[in-house]
């Protein structure tokens, strides 16, 4: 391996994303959720995104499990969403903690999120250690505000210029 992880991991710091909760809803597992900085468009016609999720997150078992998923853009004033959501407390007590209705298809929206997109799983794909689902996006609800911004392992905000 020509790359170490801290080398990677390093690099990887370099570059400023937003800040996401995918959430699903599945009749075994209930109401799951994670924080995920891997988010991307994918196609316009049809409207499709991904996100990249650990192997190991208890989160993806309930997609696979339910097949939908929504994403929740979240917004500069949601850092202790975030943070419920990266992990530390149960599944149950990271929705306690935050505002939350049912979509489309069954999954948790977030409430004060700038923008959540309610999603139905058309393809999943295996790499390295994490799956990369797909999901065509089958509505969405936009609120508005800031996005919440993750650089060098840090919470950021947009400046205007």
């Amino acid at each position: 391996m020509a790359v170490t992880g801290d080398e990677f991991k390093k690099a990887l710091q370099q570059w400023a994303s937003g800040v996401a909760v995918v959430a699903t809803h599945s009749a075994k597992l209930g109401n799951q959720g994670m924080t995920v900085t891997a988010f991307a468009s994918v196609s316009m016609t049809p409207p499709q995104v991904l996100v990249c999720i650990n192997e190991s997150a208890d989160t993806g078992e309930g997609i696979k499990e339910s097949e939908r998923f929504s994403v929740n853009v979240l917004s500069s004033r949601q850092q202790d969403v975030s943070n419920h959501f990266a992990g530390g407390l149960s599944q149950q007590e990271r929705f306690e903690q935050a505002g939350w209705t049912t979509g489309i298809q069954g999954v948790p929206l977030l409430n004060d999120s700038i923008a959540s997109l309610d999603c139905r799983v058309v393809e999943k794909v295996h790499a390295g250690t994490h799956w990369i689902i797909i999901g065509e996006v089958e509505n969405t609800v936009c609120r508005g505000g800031e996005p919440l911004l993750y650089f060098r392992s840090q919470y950021r905000g947009l400046s205007e210029q």
